[in-house]
């Protein structure tokens, strides 16, 4: 009797898998838990003063960008939008430069103190640099080089800098030795070889190391509070400790100035995400 039943039947009574629903339950929990104060942080710029203050929550308001418009009227302010470009943007480049040459020395060269110098990297990826501020501040001021743009870049380009070497080792080291071997007994030389082999296969770990390295130098607080007093010199994670006052803290600017911040990080999240495809070296090499 059971042989009359079409296949499409018998697939159509499979049972449910509750563990599978489950998960995804969970996981739209946790989406949602992530996703909502982003969603509140930006509905909340574009609401009046009085609505972000109402004990009831406000989800349907009319919007208002009188928020913006405070926020962004703060003086200097595009000169904190430059500072924060300059001093991230430059780290992220120099971390990427230094450790192509370091994670390929350590994934591809055998040489005395190879294990020391990974443990020493390993060592600055762990340390808090926090602990660092008094230490970079002292150094700042005798070198007179405090409210300094370069230095503060140097900084950021240091605490960026472990990560992104530990992390393109292990993306050199999954290249495959034969496709770098081939170059070379086709008449490149070590340079060349890097450059049109394995720089191109490399695309994943750059994009996952930049953007790495630009949320960390976009959001650094505690050193430019320290470092750099002068607002000249400041960027834009001081510009929004800037609307609080001895009569209350201005949430809906706070709100719009919190959500300009971020918008450079999520474009800079969708840019690098849709580039980095990662297998791109699968099936290189065949058997």
């Amino acid at each position: 009797m059971n042989s009359n039943v079409s296949p499409g039947v018998r697939r159509a009574k499979r049972p449910i898998r509750f563990g599978a629903i489950g998960k995804n339950a969970a996981a739209l929990v946790l989406a949602a838990g992530f996703v909502f104060p982003v969603y509140w942080m930006f509905s909340s710029s574009l609401k009046p003063q009085s609505e972000i203050l109402s004990k009831d929550p406000v989800f349907f308001f009319a919007p208002t960008f009188d928020n913006y418009t405070k926020a962004t009227n703060v003086d200097l302010f595009w000169t904190y939008v430059q500072n924060s470009f300059i001093v991230t943007v430059g780290a992220v480049l120099l971390a990427l430069v230094v450790a192509l040459a370091a994670s390929f020395a350590i994934a591809r060269m055998k040489f005395k103190g190879r294990k020391g110098l990974v443990l020493a990297v390993m060592m600055a990826q762990m340390a808090p640099w926090e602990v660092m501020v008094i230490v970079m501040y002292l150094i700042a001021r005798d070198g007179d080089m405090l409210n300094s743009i370069p230095l503060l870049t140097a900084i950021y380009f240091v605490m960026v800098l472990p990560f992104t070497i530990w992390t393109l080792r292990g993306f050199i080291a999954a290249v495959p030795v034969e496709l770098e071997e081939a170059a070379l007994i086709d008449g490149c030389n070590r340079g060349q070889a890097f450059f049109k082999v394995i720089f191109p296969l490399l695309a994943p770990g750059l994009m996952s190391t930049s953007l790495f390295g630009f949320i960390t130098a976009w959001n650094e607080f505690a050193m430019v509070l320290i470092l750099n007093k002068d607002k000249e010199a400041q960027t834009l994670t001081l510009w929004l400790t800037q609307f609080q006052t001895a009569f209350g803290s201005d949430w809906g600017a706070t709100m719009a100035a919190s959500s300009l911040f971020a918008v450079p990080v999520l474009v800079v999240f969708l840019f690098l995400q849709r580039r980095a495809v990662g297998g791109m070296t699968a099936g290189a090499v065949k058997g």
